[in-house]
C-alpha cells in the first residue's frame, strides 16, 4: 500500500502547483486519493456526428434539462475567433463548421491557453454538451483535439468524465488532464499487483473482482460490459466497511456511554403542557416525546434523530425536551446553522414560555461587548436555562454550568467536528437530539443514521392547510401575475426563487437580478427585495430581516432561503425554472410557505418543453405534500450520475462511488456479510480477517469519533 500513500506532488505530471489545486479542490493528497476519485459518467466516443445530425439528435426541447443533454462529438474547423467584453466579463468566441452547419464555441476562462493552442483553419475533434443561446447551438469550454496526418485518438471508445470544480477549471485543469494523471498513477503499480483490502475468502465467496482490476476498469473500461462487475466490487467494499463500522459501534454501545438520568417530569414541563401549550399535540408528537422521555430516563446518553417534515412541530418537541432537562436541574441548548434560524427559534420559544419564569438567551456572532459577557456569565452560573445560538455556542469562551441536553437543528449544515465540540463541553455526555426537515425514505433512515435511534413526525398539526401546488409554463404567466397581485393586495407576502443570480450566456435561464427588476415593474405599489449567495452576509441578513418584518412584500432569491426561514405571512412561493431543481430541493423551498393560518400556494414555473422525467417530477410536487413520499419518488427517479449528498452526510467515512439511496440492495448484502464476520470473529483475532480490521482502522483514521457526537 506504500504506492497509494505516496504524496501526490511526486506523481509524474503533478508537481507542487497542481498538488495544491488537487488538494484544495478535491481533497486529493496521495496517489490513493487520486485512484479513488472516480468518473461520474462515461462517454462513448466511437460516434462522430455531423452538425446537421446533431440538430436532429439533440432538438431544442432536449436542451431544457442540463443533466439530460448528451455529450456530442463533431469533426470540423474553426473559421473565426472573436473577443467580447473586458476584464472579468471578457469571453472568447469561435465559429466552428463541418460543412453541414455552424456552431458557436465560447470560453469564459483560460483564454490565453485557447488562443495559444487553437487556430483558425485547423481541423479538430470536438467534444462537449451543446446548448442553445440566441437561437444558435453553442458549446462552452469544449474539449478539442487537433487532427493531423496519422492522427489516432486514444479516446475513441469509452472515455471517463470527471467532475472538475470551478477552482480547477481556472487553473486549466480538465477532465482529460485528470484522466492522464490517473494513467500515470496506474503506471506506478508493478505488474498490476495491488494489496487487497478484502480477505481472499470473502472475495471468492461473493464472486468479487480483484481490487486492481476493479479500479482500472472503473477509470478506463475497454468496453461497457466490463463496468458492472468492477463497480460492484468497489461499491460492495465501501458499503461493507460502512456497515461493519456501524454494527461494530452498535456492538460497543451495549456498554453505552453513560448519560445523565432525567428521572423527573416536573413543574416546568407540566405547567407548559397544561397551561401554556397553544394547541393540542398530534399523536406523532406524543409518540416521539414518549420515545425521547424513555431515552432520557435510561441512564445512557441519548443519540436520537428527529425527522419531521416542514411544519410537523419539531420545535415544540424540542422545547418540551428542554423543559424535562430543566426540571432535572440541567441546562439545554439549541444550535442552528444560521443566525436567522437561531433568531427565529429564539423568538418562537420566548413567545411560547413568556408567562413562565424561564431565562432563555440568544448567542450568535452578532452579540458583542457587555451583552455577550453578561450572557456568558449567566450561562456559566446556570442562570440561563435554555441557550439558543449558532456556531458561537461551541466557542471556547462558552462554559455551561450543567449542560444536559443539546438540540442540533438542520444537522446537515454542521461539520462533524462542530457537533463533537458541543458535547465535549461536559465531563459527562449531554443527551443529543438531532432534528432535520430533510426527508429520507423510511426504509433507509436506520441504515444512513446507523448510530442514531430514529423518531419520525409523520403528521401535521390540526388546522394546518396543505399547500396548493400548481405548474405554469413561461408562456402563460398572466394568471400567475394576477394571483400574486391578489395575494399582495390581501396583505400577504411572496417569495420568488431563481436558479441563478446573474444572467448566464452558457445557460439560457432566468436570473434573480433581472427578475427583481421585472417584478418591481409589474408591482410598483409594493416593495421588492433581493437576496442571493453572492451578497455580503450583512446585506443578505438585512434583506431577510426586511422581508421577515414585512418592510418588503416580495423577496426575489436564489436557494439561500431553502433552510429554516419562517415568515408566517408569506403565502406564495414561486419557483422559476422549476425544471432545474431536484424533488427534495423543490419540497424544501415549498416549505417556506404554509406556516400561517391562510391558504398558501406554490407555483412551479418551467419552460413548455420538458423531458418525461422532469414532467413527472413536477407532477409529483403537484400531487402530494408528503415529504417522505417525495423522498421515495426522488429515489426512483434519480439517475446514476446524479448523486445527492444529503442522505450521505454524517457518514463514518466518505462514500466515493456507492450511493446509499441507489445501492440499497447491495447495502443489505454488505450488511449481512458484516454481521457474519462479527458473529464468527467476536474477538477480532482470526488470521483470515486481519486485513478487515486493519482496513477498518485505516478508514477511520483521522476521522471524528461518531459514537461521541450524534
Amino acid at each position: 500500500m506504500q504506492i497509494l500513500s505516496q504524496d501526490i506532488k511526486y506523481l509524474k505530471g503533478v508537481g507542487p502547483g497542481r498538488a495544491k489545486v488537487l488538494k484544495d479542490s478535491l481533497g486529493i493528497e496521495t496517489v490513493g486519493d487520486l485512484l479513488y476519485t472516480f468518473p461520474y459518467r462515461y462517454i462513448d466516443r466511437s460516434k462522430i456526428y455531423t452538425i446537421r445530425e446533431m440538430v436532429s439528435v439533440v432538438p431544442e426541447e432536449a436542451l431544457q434539462v442540463e443533466s439530460a443533454i448528451p455529450y456530442i462529438q463533431l469533426k470540423g474547423q474553426i473559421v473565426d475567433f472573436s473577443d467580447e467584453g473586458k476584464g472579468r466579463k471578457r469571453r472568447l468566441k469561435a465559429v466552428f463548421t463541418d460543412g453541414t452547419g455552424y456552431v458557436e464555441l465560447v470560453w469564459f476562462g483560460g483564454l490565453n491557453f485557447v488562443t495559444e493552442n487553437y487556430k483558425v483553419g485547423y481541423t479538430y475533434l470536438l467534444l462537449g454538451k451543446p446548448n442553445l443561446y440566441r437561437q444558435m447551438y453553442s458549446f462552452a469550454h469544449p474539449e478539442l483535439d487537433k487532427i493531423e496526418p496519422g492522427f489516432s485518438n486514444p479516446n475513441l471508445g469509452l472515455q471517463p468524465i470527471y467532475s472538475i470544480p470551478e477552482k480547477m477549471k481556472k487553473a486549466n485543469f480538465t477532465s482529460k488532464i485528470l484522466a492522464k494523471l490517473i494513467h500515470n498513477a496506474f503506471d506506478l503499480i508493478p505488474n498490476g499487483q495491488l494489496q487487497e483490502t478484502l480477505p481472499d475468502y470473502l472475495i471468492r465467496r461473493n464472486q468479487l473482482k480483484g481490487l486492481y482490476y476493479a479500479l482500472r476498469v472503473a477509470h478506463f473500461p475497454t468496453v461497457s460490459e466490463e463496468l458492472p462487475q468492477a463497480l460492484h466490487r468497489l461499491k460492495f467494499e465501501e458499503l461493507f466497511y460502512l456497515q461493519l463500522d456501524i454494527l461494530h459501534y452498535r456492538k460497543g454501545r451495549k456498554s453505552k456511554v453513560l448519560g445523565f438520568n432525567f428521572t423527573r417530569i416536573g413543574e416546568n414541563f407540566l405547567s407548559f403542557y397544561n397551561d401554556f401549550l397553544p394547541f393540542s399535540l398530534t399523536e406523532a408528537q406524543k409518540r416521539v416525546i414518549k420515545e425521547i422521555r424513555s431515552d432520557l430516563n435510561s441512564g445512557a446518553q441519548m443519540n436520537r434523530l428527529l425527522q419531521g417534515d416542514v411544519g410537523s412541530g419539531k420545535t415544540i418537541v424540542a422545547l418540551m425536551c428542554c423543559l424535562i432537562a430543566i426540571d432535572n436541574d440541567f441546562q439545554a441548548c439549541i444550535m442552528a446553522p444560521t443566525e436567522i434560524l437561531a433568531e427565529q427559534h429564539y423568538a418562537t420559544i420566548k413567545s411560547l414560555v413568556k408567562d413562565m419564569p424561564l431565562h432563555v438567551e440568544l448567542l450568535t456572532g452578532s452579540v458583542k461587548g457587555k451583552a455577550r459577557k453578561q450572557i456568558l456569565d449567566d450561562v456559566s452560573t446556570g442562570s440561563v436555562k435554555i441557550l439558543i445560538g449558532t456556531h458561537a455556542l461551541i466557542e471556547p469562551t462558552v462554559h455551561f454550568h450543567n449542560l444536559g441536553l443539546a438540540v442540533i437543528d438542520e444537522q446537515h449544515r454542521f461539520g462533524v467536528k462542530q457537533r463533537a465540540a458541543l458535547w465535549q463541553k461536559n465531563n459527562c455526555a449531554p443527551h443529543i437530539l438531532v432534528m432535520t426537515a430533510t426527508p429520507i425514505p423510511r426504509t433507509l433512515a436506520m441504515t444512513v443514521y446507523g448510530d442514531l435511534d430514529v423518531s419520525v413526525l409523520d403528521e401535521l398539526p390540526p388546522g394546518r392547510k396543505p399547500i396548493s401546488t400548481v405548474h405554469y409554463c413561461t408562456n402563460g404567466l398572466e394568471k400567475l401575475i394576477d394571483g400574486i397581485r391578489y395575494q399582495l393586495q390581501m396583505g400577504r407576502q411572496v417569495y420568488v426563487v431563481y436558479p441563478l443570480v446573474k444572467e448566464s450566456q452558457k445557460l439560457d435561464l432566468q436570473d434573480a437580478e433581472n427578475g427583481a427588476q421585472q417584478f418591481q415593474t409589474w408591482f410598483p405599489d409594493f416593495k421588492v427585495g433581493l437576496v442571493h449567495g453572492q451578497m455580503k452576509s450583512e446585506a443578505k441578513d438585512a434583506a431577510m430581516q426586511a422581508f421577515i418584518h414585512n418592510e418588503t412584500q416580495m423577496l426575489i432569491s436564489t436557494t439561500v432561503i431553502e433552510v429554516g426561514v419562517n415568515v408566517p405571512n408569506a403565502s406564495v412561493m414561486v419557483i422559476m425554472n422549476a425544471e432545474r431543481f431536484g424533488l427534495s430541493q423543490l419540497h424544501q423551498l415549498r416549505g417556506r410557505v404554509g406556516r400561517g393560518a391562510e391558504q398558501s400556494y406554490c407555483v412551479l414555473v418551467s419552460r413548455p418543453q420538458l423531458s418525461e422525467d422532469t414532467r413527472r417530477r413536477l407532477q409529483i410536487m403537484c400531487d402530494t405534500n408528503d415529504g417522505f413520499e417525495i423522498a421515495e419518488e426522488d429515489m426512483k427517479l434519480r439517475g446514476p450520475g446524479d448523486l445527492e449528498g444529503t442522505a450521505q452526510s454524517g457518514m463514518p467515512f466518505d462514500l466515493k462511488i456507492a450511493n446509499v439511496l441507489r445501492d440499497n440492495d447491495l447495502m443489505e448484502e454488505a450488511r449481512h456479510v458484516a454481521e457474519k464476520i462479527l458473529e464468527e470473529d467476536p474477538l477480532e483475532n482470526l488470521p483470515q480477517n486481519a486485513v478487515v480490521w486493519q482496513q477498518l482502522q485505516l478508514l477511520k483514521k483521522n476521522k471524528a469519533n461518531f459514537s461521541e457526537i450524534s
